[in-house]
């Protein structure tokens, strides 16, 4: 005869704001990391896991605090309750969709993407996105001098990982989003 421990799982109620929609409340496992929530629960699968530690960035999204500023969240080590009526926006929340769900424009920072040729497998572009998108709407805030706006870029996105493309065509692409779009940039130092 063996001895059988039951396990059971305790969850807790988690809704979130996912791209300007409400989701939840739904009973979520108390630890799920949000990356799971999102492919789960929520159907959105363009956040990737790729290194699962937090390192790689391609499992970014974009937390809109209250106070109208954004920044980049890695969901891979970031638990799903923390997003507790939490705004997060995920790389299927920037194209503008028709009433059929049909993207009908993307974003500058996509296109420019796309222009630029930025990635090859596409794996860690929705955390380059993200993080872009995250570094235009500081500059629609706090513009940079022209002379610190490669360094900027550089800045916002050294820490997201490509394995494919080096990083030189998202450099440009950003910069291109930058330069492209009025107020972002001030002259001077």
């Amino acid at each position: 005869m063996s001895n059988s421990t039951i396990t059971t799982i305790t969850t807790q109620p988690l809704t979130v704001h996912i791209n300007g929609k409400d989701v939840g409340p739904t009973q979520v496992p108390e630890g799920l990391m949000m990356i799971d929530f999102l492919h789960e629960y929520a159907g959105l699968t363009g956040s990737r896991l790729g290194c699962g530690q937090g390192v790689c960035r391609a499992c970014t999204v974009i937390l809109d605090k209250p106070d109208g500023t954004s920044e980049e969240v890695r969901t891979c080590i970031t638990g799903a309750h923390f997003f507790q009526n939490k705004k997060v926006r995920t790389v299927e929340g920037h194209a503008k969709r028709d009433e059929k769900g049909e993207v009908v424009s993307l974003t500058l920072v996509q296109q420019k993407f796309l222009e630029h040729f930025s990635f090859q497998c596409g794996y860690c572009t929705p955390g380059f996105v993200n993080g872009a998108t995250v570094l235009v709407e500081r500059l629609k805030r706090e513009p940079v001098a022209r002379d610190k706006l490669d360094e900027t870029i550089t800045e916002a996105l050294n820490d997201h990982i490509c394995r494919c493309t080096g990083y030189v065509r998202y450099f440009e692409a950003v910069k291109d989003v930058v330069l492209s779009t009025p107020g972002l940039v001030k002259d001077g130092k």
